[in-house]
């Protein structure tokens, strides 16, 4: 934090004297915090930290899921008034009563009743702050992406494991039903030998910039020096704060928010965690409004397995998305870009050397569940509830979630990886034995 040592002094001694006070206000048995086995009736009581748009989302699909699984958000915290006081409100409609609020994490990180956090604070926190949650022994879900800088995502990672803790990153389609079917025909080997992985995905507009909230927010109603966490001091800035995306010390744009999510995918599909090297270019190019982070963008990741992803997009046309694992027998193709549960497999017939027909051969199969009649819609969405159902089920068996924080930390890796070679110019390494990112190849 960025207090000077009187004011942390000052800090700590209130922390110190409110413990109690905050303790005593539990709201029933607890399920994980104290250590004991969970059983069938006990409550899973979720504190949440950062409630904008995407917190908003995560407690209306906890909500869906209070009955089933005895769980209720019973704490929220969010520098900004409006954001608490809006869900409060939110919260006391889903269980009919409200959660208690507070401004600073420290206060929740306190609360002996708060059995795991919810994390959807701004990117450039989410590491540091998971690392507190772990500290504080609690369990936590973290949105996507983990982190933006390697030492912070490195450290909550390790903190996480050394604490034993349960923690589910939001890479959330690790856990909907038609990927996971589509990973599971790849582990078949349905696609033969997989040399190339092509991703785009685009969209029409100036994204991220343009909030409501630039207009609404006032310094005296938020806490500007905790906001910036781990970064040096600047000017109060409400447009920093609510459009951090676009800014290139807050965030890495296009690659936290997109690539994160479609990397995750590969890593999961083709089982091969960490790039070994990657090259990225872009540009801002369509939407000349004061960002500093590209609205277009590619880069190319090569994996150790050895086979190329080609990732691409681009904020100023919106030309059909589409991923394509290509293999020696197989290509199996997402249509509609990450998240789409639409899939299809096509089988390869040889080559149009050996057969100029070759196109009228090859097969095609769509990817269904059992029961299936009808092809699912080819599009996206952010509110399914399995990922957050698959991590309140480990909170009670203790097994690891579907996007554990290793899976979190390579996810994070390849993302930052990406902005580091676009803003260097240059091609980089990464060294799996030290934990490193390097401008030349390991042992060079």
């Amino acid at each position: 934090m960025l207090d000077n040592p009187e004011n942390a002094i000052n800090r700590r001694s209130f922390l110190n004297r409110t413990a109690s006070i905050l303790a005593g206000t539990a709201l029933g048995t607890t399920a994980v915090s104290n250590g004991r086995i969970v059983g069938a009736n006990d409550r899973i009581s979720l504190g949440h930290i950062g409630i904008g748009d995407r917190g908003g989302e995560l407690d209306w699909i906890v909500s869906r899921l209070k009955e089933k699984h005895n769980v209720e958000v019973t704490a929220v915290c969010d520098l900004w008034k409006v954001n608490r006081e809006r869900a409060v409100r939110a919260n006391n409609t889903y269980y009919g009563r409200p959660p208690r609020q507070y401004e600073y994490l420290e206060e929740l990180l306190l609360l002996k009743d708060v059995d795991a956090v919810l994390i959807s604070t701004p990117e450039h926190s989410h590491s540091p702050i998971l690392k507190l949650v772990a500290e504080a022994g609690k369990d936590a879900y973290v949105e996507k992406p983990m982190g933006n800088v390697l030492e912070e995502v490195r450290a909550a990672r390790d903190t996480v494991q050394q604490q034993n803790r349960i923690v589910q990153v939001g890479t959330q389609h690790r856990s909907e039903l038609y990927p996971q079917a589509a990973s599971q025909l790849v582990q078949t080997g349905a696609l033969g030998e997989v040399s190339k992985v092509e991703i785009v995905w685009n969209y029409h507009g100036p994204r991220w910039r343009g909030r409501r909230e630039v207009k609404q927010l006032r310094a005296e109603d938020t806490d500007w020096s905790k906001w910036l966490m781990t970064k040096p001091p600047r000017p109060f800035d409400p447009q920093l704060y609510f459009e951090f995306r676009l800014y290139k010390d807050f965030s890495n744009g296009i690659a936290d928010q997109w690539l994160s999510h479609a990397i995750d995918l590969v890593h999961w599909f083709m089982d091969d965690k960490y790039p070994a090297s990657v090259v990225a270019h872009g540009g801002i190019f369509a939407w000349r409004d004061g960002r500093e982070n590209p609205d277009t963008f590619q880069a190319l990741l090569e994996y150790p397995k050895g086979f190329l992803v080609s990732y691409s997009t681009s904020f100023g046309n919106d030309a059909p998305s589409f991923t394509r694992y290509m293999g020696k027998k197989a290509t199996l193709m997402n249509i509609g870009g990450e998240g789409s549960p639409r899939y299809k497999l096509v089988e390869e017939k040889g080559n149009h050397e050996d057969n100029p027909d070759v196109d009228r051969l090859r097969a095609e199969r769509d990817v269904l569940l059992p029961g299936d009649k009808r092809l699912p819609p080819a599009g996206m969405g952010d509110l399914d509830l399995h990922h957050m159902e698959n991590w309140l089920e480990c909170l009670r068996s203790r097994q690891q979630p579907h996007s554990p924080v290793s899976d979190g930390y390579a996810h994070s890796v390849a993302c930052i990886m990406a902005a580091q070679s676009f803003w260097a110019g240059r091609k980089l390494y990464y060294h799996p034995a030290t934990d490193t990112i390097l401008d030349h190849p390991p042992g060079s």
